[in-house]
Parts: C-alpha cells; sequence; structure tokens
C-alpha cells in the first residue's frame, strides 16, 4: 500500500546533506580557513543561536532564528569594514555545520536537541545561498554594484533561499508523515510571513552592516532577533496555556461520569490526523482539535448520563439539542467562536455542516463504535461508517479516516 512505501525522499536530501556537509569539512582541513576571525565570529553567533534556540513543546518553523540569520547572512557576506573576503562556499558550510553541531550539545544531552531535519535544511539552505552567492562575489561580478542594488540584491537572495526552505520543509515532512504536500507547503508559506520575514531581513542587514563597519555590527544587529525570539517565547507560552485550559473543560464530561475517561483526547488525536489527511491549514486543524475536545460538553445538561457517553445511538433531535447547549457552553469560555460553531453542529444534516463538523461527528462515532464492538471492534466501526454515509456520515471523512486507520494498522489512538 502506498502508506507503506518506504519513503525515497528522506534518505535523498540526508545523503545529500551528509555529502555537502561532509564535503565541505574535508575541503577545510585539507586547505585551511581564510579570514579566521571572520569565520569565528559568524561561528560564535550561530552557536550562539543554537544556544538559544527555542525547545518548548510547541511546533515552530524556525526554532533558532539568531542561529538561521547568521548562517545566511555569513553565505552572502561580500566585505568586512570594505575589505574583500575571500571565503567560498566550502567554509561557510562547514563553519555553519560546526556551529550549528557546537551549539546543540545541550540541548542533545537535556534530551532535546534537534531532529535531524533541522540541521539537514539548515546545510542545505545555506549551502544554497552561499553557491548562489559566493563563487560570482568572488569573481567579481557584484563588484560595481552598490547601494539599493545591492542591497535588492542580497533580499532577493534570501527571499529564494527561504522560499526554498519552505519547499524543503514541506516535501520532508509529507515524506515523514504521507499528509497531502500542498497543504503543508501552505502552512510552512503563512509561517514564512512571520519570524521567516524577520529571519531574512536580519540576515540582509547583517551582511549589509559588516560590510560598512565590519563585526562590531553583528552585536548590535543581533539584539533584535533575539528580542523577536523572547516576544514569540511568550506567545508560544500563551498559546500551549490557552490549549491546556480547552483540555482541562473537555474532561469536565469525563470527571462528571458522562463519558469514559480520555475519550476526547482521543477523538481530538485521530480528527486530527483525518483533518492532515483532507488537507486542513495549520488554523482549521487547530479550531477542529478544540473543537473535538469540547464536542461532548454538552452532556453536562443532561439529568441521566447516556451510557457510556454514547451519542451516537441517540434520536436525531436528542443529539441536537446536546449539540445547540454545548455550543452555548463553548462561546461562554471565550473560546474562538469558530470552535463554538463546530460543536453546534455536528448533529446536522451532513451535507449542511462544515468540514470541521464532519470530522467530528465521523470520528466520535468511530470512537464509540469501536470501543462498543470489542477486539475487532476497529473493522466493525469503519465498516459501519461506511454503510451509513448515504446520510449520516461524510464518504471523503470516512475515507480519510480509513487511510488513517490503515496507518495505524486500525488500532485505536492512545489515550492522552
Amino acid at each position: 500500500m502506498n502508506a507503506r512505501r518506504r519513503p525515497v525522499l528522506l534518505p535523498l536530501v540526508h545523503t545529500c546533506a551528509a555529502v555537502l556537509g561532509l564535503g565541505s569539512l574535508t575541503v577545510i582541513l585539507w586547505t585551511g580557513i581564510e579570514e579566521r576571525g571572520i569565520a569565528l565570529a559568524f561561528g560564535l553567533l550561530v552557536t550562539v543561536g543554537e544556544l538559544t534556540r527555542w525547545t518548548g513543546a510547541a511546533r515552530v518553523r524556525e526554532a533558532a532564528p539568531l542561529g538561521a540569520a547568521g548562517a545566511l547572512s555569513y553565505a552572502l557576506l561580500g566585505a568586512d569594514a570594505g575589505q574583500p573576503t575571500h571565503h567560498g562556499v566550502a567554509q561557510v558550510v562547514a563553519v555553519v555545520l560546526a556551529a550549528s553541531l557546537l551549539g546543540s550539545v545541550p540541548h542533545i544531552a537535556r534530551g532535546q536537541g534537534p531532529v535531524l531535519d533541522h540541521l539537514v535544511r539548515r546545510v542545505l539552505t545555506v549551502g544554497f545561498a552561499a553557491v548562489c552567492y559566493q563563487p560570482l562575489y568572488n569573481r567579481g561580478v557584484f563588484g560595481e554594484w552598490g547601494g539599493p542594488a545591492y542591497a535588492l540584491l542580497l533580499l532577493a537572495l534570501l527571499a529564494l533561499t527561504a522560499l526554498c526552505d519552505c519547499v524543503l520543509a514541506a516535501a520532508l515532512a509529507h515524506s515523514r508523515t504521507g499528509w497531502p504536500f500542498g497543504p503543508l507547503l501552505r502552512d510552512e508559506l503563512r509561517a514564512l510571513l512571520g519570524i521567516g520575514s524577520a529571519v531574512c531581513a536580519t540576515g540582509a542587514v547583517m551582511a549589509l552592516a559588516v560590510a560598512v563597519v565590519g563585526l562590531w555590527a553583528l552585536p548590535v544587529f543581533s539584539l533584535p532577533l533575539l528580542l523577536t525570539q523572547m516576544s514569540f517565547r511568550r506567545y508560544a507560552a500563551v498559546r500551549t496555556t490557552y490549549r491546556q485550559t480547552i483540555a482541562s473543560l473537555a474532561r469536565a464530561t469525563e470527571i462528571a461520569g458522562y463519558t469514559p475517561a480520555g475519550h476526547a483526547h482521543r477523538v481530538a488525536a485521530l480528527s486530527r490526523a483525518v483533518g492532515r489527511d483532507l488537507g486542513l491549514t495549520r488554523p482549521e486543524l487547530a479550531v477542529l482539535e478544540y473543537a473535538a475536545l469540547m464536542h461532548d460538553i454538552g452532556q453536562l445538561s443532561l439529568i441521566d448520563p447516556v451510557p457510556a457517553g454514547a451519542t451516537a445511538v441517540l434520536p436525531v433531535a436528542e443529539q441536537r439539542r446536546i449539540a445547540l447547549l454545548g455550543g452555548a457552553v463553548v462561546r461562554q469560555t471565550g473560546v474562538d467562536a469558530a470552535v463554538a460553531v463546530v460543536v453546534e453542529r455536528q448533529a446536522d444534516p451532513c451535507r449542511q455542516q462544515p468540514v470541521a463538523a464532519r470530522i467530528v461527528r465521523a470520528v466520535n462515532a468511530y470512537e464509540e463504535k469501536a470501543r462498543a464492538a470489542g477486539p475487532g471492534g476497529p473493522l466493525t466501526a469503519l465498516e459501519e461508517l461506511r454503510l451509513a454515509t448515504a446520510g449520516d456520515y461524510a464518504p471523503e471523512v470516512v475515507e480519510a479516516l480509513a487511510r488513517v486507520l490503515t496507518r495505524d494498522c486500525l488500532t485505536l489512538p492512545a489515550a492522552g
């Protein structure tokens, strides 16, 4: 099956990065380092950037923005205080690779080191930028470029490098997970407008400033990006707290005995996987996950709990009443109104539901049916959903659910 094919892109990209990195290190060991002071300064900047990298639970596109900006500025460095430099592509890659590995040592020792894809992307993107700039600069092609034209050249090269990095990141994620490439690339491009634009701008400014005033420009222009990184950490902490609050609210039905333990988290995890398979974007996935966590909160209005919290077997009118009451509760919590809409419309006719509501409805029914059917529950539940797709469940959602379960060997997601 396609889901079981051995990914070809991952080993290919990793091999290319390994060849480039090891080849560059070999060349530098053989020929020596040009302008050691400059190499040491930029190597130290990249190391500090990796030491201060974001290691929180939230997934971020660029965990070490200072390290990325320093690496890109070194790749596009043409002069130091008016004096032309002579380092080439191999030295840029070797210095960035060595500094990135050195800065990652404390994180790796704590079990928080970067995944291999992080280093692979860093080596390949820096190598790409250096290949585009260094050979032409060393041949004197940019000798007569100055002022705004030279600045625009650096920005254009950085923008092209950032776009290539987005494509590479999306391709690696697609190869690892099997999720659709288009939505992954769209998420990467959207994230590029945030911290990615700050990294590109800082990289260009550093290269231009060092060319004029020398290496003293590095600490001066590093400070704004460090402050931006600190602000981003606070924002990520707020988002994490927000999600934890929603997860705590979702446990209210479990504590009250209305739903089985871990039901909301299982539905949320499987809904997010189905949403990924269907190509939902990152903001849409966030709404889907929050709605899935809180989809049963309307059961708190019931005098007598539904046996095992299985709302899928209730009459449609009762399902709709519980959904509307749940949406009202969600609106009172201050959660995004889009989440309340998904919760409210779980019991609507399938064709009238938004995609997120279709997903939550199908996944909730699957989890309830699989739990009640014993050892063969997953297969039995999936077959029941397929037979009911004519009116109750969206066929495309059920098929996406089947693909996700196939990748997981038809097992229920782990609780929590």
